[in-house]
């Protein structure tokens, strides 16, 4: 088993250099001009950028608006008198979660900020940390990825796509919770 793991590393390791190293071979056998395909997708990848920069921009002071007007903390102080009055007082623990799980929909780094702020606080190995590690991993940044994305080929209507990763986002974060307490709950 240990020699299957070994090999298995090894394989993983050289997963990266083969993938370039294949394109680049390829690129050559079809006489692509490499240097000038390379700097001509660098020009545009930089444009796409700098336009998605205002989507950027504004999602980002959002996020601040709502940290810095307390409202997060008050959403926190309702959903622990919603659970006391449901007797699941026990589950409270959890809701130490929502910044993570109303951040990370909005921004990877601000959602791994609190992440390690969770950390910091209860522990890499507690309940809360190892629950905020699955949650991490089974989420996704909507909003970012919806400006980004939409931003950068000029889509204004998002239509039932933003509902939809929603909605994706909140099963997400169930499973997580759910997760979190079958494994070291």
């Amino acid at each position: 088993m240990r020699d299957f793991l070994v090999i298995l590393e090894t394989f993983g390791q050289w997963m990266i250099p083969a993938a370039i190293l294949l394109i680049l071979v390829t690129a050559a056998v079809n006489r692509v001009p490499m240097y000038e395909s390379f700097v001509t997708g660098a020009k545009e990848g930089f444009s796409i950028a700098i336009s998605i920069i205002p989507y950027l921009v504004a999602m980002l002071l959002a996020i601040k608006v709502f940290d810095a007007s307390g409202a997060l903390a008050d959403l926190m102080h309702g959903l622990a008198r919603v659970m006391s009055t449901l007797g699941l007082q026990q589950y409270s623990e959890s809701l130490e979660l929502l910044p993570l799980a109303l951040t990370k929909p909005l921004t990877g780094s601000g959602a791994r900020a609190v992440m390690l702020e969770l950390f910091d606080k209860h522990g890499t190995d507690s309940f809360l940390g190892l629950t905020a590690s699955i949650m991490m991993g089974s989420t996704e940044t909507t909003f970012y990825v919806l400006t980004v994305y939409y931003g950068a080929v000029q889509i204004k209507k998002v239509r039932h796509t933003l509902a939809a990763c929603l909605w994706t986002d909140l099963a997400a974060v169930t499973a997580a919770i759910f997760m979190g307490y079958i494994l070291y709950g």
